[in-house]
């Protein structure tokens, strides 16, 4: 074991992806974008959340969103994943850390993103405690390849820095 301090900055990965269907609403980062479908999973099925989540936890050095919450555990039914944001925040707090910047790209045929994205960094730049120009959000489409290209399912892709805070 090392008794090296440990580093200033830090860097993690995170991935999200979740059928569509019918019935449920669709939140992307922290935010309702009207929609006929939304994203399935156990919880509220943010994508961008949850790879974000799973980058700060995975730049500490603290496993994935699953180890934290369980998708077998009743208790994250439908929950708000702006929990599970605070929840790796709190975390990174204990061990001294912060975000200082966050960059994602959320991969989705439909509905168009755009007009959603600065509210969606307003968003997540409130839960993370950083400058909203700290955080980039950029949206694409898969140019109807696979599933996400069919407008089945949707998937992200995010980034966080965290800095150790003297």
């Amino acid at each position: 074991m090392s008794t090296a301090e440990p580093p200033r900055v830090r860097v993690g990965i995170g991935y999200d992806s979740h059928r569509l269907v019918t019935g449920k609403p669709l939140r992307i980062g922290l935010v309702s974008i009207p929609f006929d479908k939304g994203c399935s999973g156990h919880s509220d099925g943010d994508i961008l959340a949850h790879a974000l989540t799973d980058a700060l936890l995975g730049a500490a050095g603290l496993g994935d969103i699953g180890r934290h919450f369980p998708d077998n555990d009743p208790r994250w039914k439908d929950a708000d994943s702006r929990l599970f944001l605070e929840h790796a925040v709190l975390l990174l707090a204990e061990l001294r850390y912060h975000p200082s910047s966050v960059d994602a790209v959320v991969i989705l045929e439909r509905p168009k993103l755009a007009p959603h994205i600065e509210n969606i960094c307003a968003a997540l730049a409130d839960v993370l405690r950083i400058p909203t120009n700290c955080v980039s959000v950029k949206a694409k489409t898969a140019e109807g390849l696979g599933e996400v290209g069919q407008g089945l399912a949707a998937e992200c892709h995010a980034v966080a820095v965290i800095e150790r805070v003297p």
